[in-house]
């Protein structure tokens, strides 16, 4: 199985090169490789996969699936709320 996520950019130009952005991931600062992008500028948020940034997404579609995610993680696998 695998996992894309969306993530947003805080930094731009990080690392060797252009092709490095930090990113922000649930309050976690990452670097990622921009290799597979061009245009990537700071406030975008991005499909993360395996520390790549794989395309470009709306923010209001980054921040409703961030929105899910927050969700499922208060309520558990289970939909059940989770244990304090």
């Amino acid at each position: 199985m695998c996992l894309a996520i969306p993530v947003k950019v805080v930094e731009v130009g990080a690392g060797p090169g252009d092709e490095w952005a930090i990113v922000d991931l649930g309050g976690v600062k990452k670097e990622i490789s921009l290799a597979l992008l061009a245009d990537v500028q700071l406030g975008d948020y991005v499909i993360l996969h395996v520390g790549y940034a794989l395309s470009k997404l709306d923010p209001e579609e980054a921040e409703k699936t961030l929105a899910l995610f927050a969700e499922l993680n208060e309520t558990g696998a289970s939909g059940a709320p989770a244990a304090s």
